[in-house]
């Protein structure tokens, strides 16, 4: 089987230096494929960028990167911010709510104005899960793709986690939504990562599962301020984490009046 090396990042929220340097690096790193786990925009302050970079490497038939490589098609799943973009936000926190409501206003802002019918084109066309031959791909969790998320102390909630093992359309399946790296097996084993790692086989026997939180690019959340992602070759996966102009990215949220200034706060304590 030739499974192309993939880049899988999740929660890139607006940010545009954490977006730019993670795309580099995986096509660096010999990346053919992207996958987005969805959380394209929300938070920050570049929606439409992060949407053109995503557009521009995952769509099936886009193929190229700025650099002029040749991308296998890749894939982009809806996240519960692109949800609330389509339905509503009501059930966001205030300052997430605020976000969502100027990104709505942002993106319909597009020049020339049928930029906009393509952006809401893309998003409308997301889907909540996707499989490819080997693994399963899910913003949230196997069980509820969308909105649940999966953390850490959930391993002892043997219930949640047989349910979300249970709904799992293949052996390994990569989620993003909590912004925090970790590896959750069936067997009560869990890992989580804290540099760039690897390879770690996952090469799993018949009938064992693995759920796999590649982290986020755009807000981490396990107290590094380093964007995190993942790569997968179809049997071993990579952490990376990598450094970033967080600076760059909290003054452009600054800069908007309606963005709240915790969004940009939050970005250099990864949390």
């Amino acid at each position: 089987m030739d499974y192309p090396l993939t880049a899988i990042i999740s929660d890139l929220h607006g940010n545009v230096p954490a977006v730019e340097l993670a795309i580099r690096d995986a096509c660096e790193r010999g990346a053919r494929r992207f996958v987005c786990l969805g959380d394209v925009v929300g938070y920050g302050a570049r929606p439409r960028a992060c949407l053109d970079m995503v557009m521009q490497i995952c769509v099936p038939g886009a193929r190229q990167w700025k650099d002029g490589g040749a991308l296998e098609d890749g894939l982009c799943l809806r996240g519960n911010h692109e949800d609330a973009l389509l339905n509503s936000a009501e059930d966001f926190n205030p300052k997430a709510r605020a976000a969502i409501e100027w990104t709505r206003d942002e993106i319909n802002r597009a020049e020339p104005r049928e930029r906009s019918y393509v952006y809401w084109d893309f998003l409308s066309e997301l889907m909540a899960k996707e499989c490819d031959e080997v693994a399963m791909f899910a913003h949230g969790s196997p069980r509820e793709p969308v909105r649940e998320y999966m953390l850490p102390r959930d391993m002892i909630d043997r219930g949640k986690m047989e349910a979300n093992f249970n709904c799992m359309e293949r052996d390994v399946c990569f989620i993003g939504h909590s912004h925090v790296p970790a590896v959750y097996y069936d067997d009560e084993r869990f890992y989580q990562p804290t540099q760039t790692e690897g390879p770690y086989d996952l090469a799993l026997e018949k009938g064992k599962k693995a759920i796999v939180n590649v982290g986020s690019v755009g807000q981490p959340r396990d107290a590094d301020p380093r964007l995190s992602y993942a790569l997968f070759d179809g049997r071993s996966l990579w952490f990376v984490r990598l450094e970033y102009d967080h600076s760059r990215a909290a003054d452009e949220i600054r800069a908007i009046p309606e963005l709240p200034d915790y969004l940009a706060d939050r970005l250099a304590v990864g949390r």
